[in-house]
């Protein structure tokens, strides 16, 4: 099992900026403690509650969609629009941070997963960018964890936020068939 944070997801290591980087990991360790977890759980909480999908962790998806935001951003850059102007500590925050409050919404007893009661009231987009907010993360960072999802359909996005969004959903459209 991992002992830190970095071994889960080592994107961690292309934050830039210690401040984001030291905050990001904060808010992951904070997240992980309220729901009553250990880091090396990442590796075992499921990334969705559709059955047939459980056995896919949460570590893993996060550490996907992280690396397919990094990717998309990288060709993205290459085009050379001004427009795109993508701040990678961000992107990389935002996809590492974007699943935060599935910590705290989910739960594991009688050997089954489900839905914790603070899981019913405030879904995750919208505990984790309350936690962002409560770690001292940017409203840029809280912006790209409560949009990544469909809660954030009727918002403005960030670029950022556009890729993570769409990476999010690569990475579980396809495969909830």
């Amino acid at each position: 099992m991992a002992e830190t944070l970095i071994e889960v997801f080592p994107q961690l290591g292309q934050i830039a900026d210690d401040d984001l980087r030291n905050k990001v990991e904060k808010c992951w360790l904070e997240s992980l403690k309220r729901g009553g977890w250990k880091i090396g759980d990442l590796e075992t909480i499921p990334f969705t509650m559709l059955s047939d999908l459980k056995s896919i962790s949460l570590a893993s998806h996060t550490r996907n969609v992280t690396n397919c935001s990094i990717a998309v951003a990288e060709v993205m850059n290459k085009t050379g629009i001004e427009a795109f102007d993508i701040d990678f500590d961000l992107l990389i925050a935002g996809g590492i941070l974007h699943d935060v409050g599935k910590a705290m919404e989910y739960g594991f007893k009688d050997n089954d997963w489900f839905v914790t009661e603070s899981g019913r009231l405030l879904r995750h987009p919208i505990s984790g960018a309350t936690l962002a907010a409560e770690m001292g993360l940017s409203e840029k960072v809280q912006h790209m964890i409560a949009v990544h999802s469909h809660e954030g359909d009727k918002s403005p996005r960030l670029t950022e936020a556009w890729i993570v969004h769409h990476c999010d959903f690569i990475n579980f459209d396809p495969i909830k068939r």
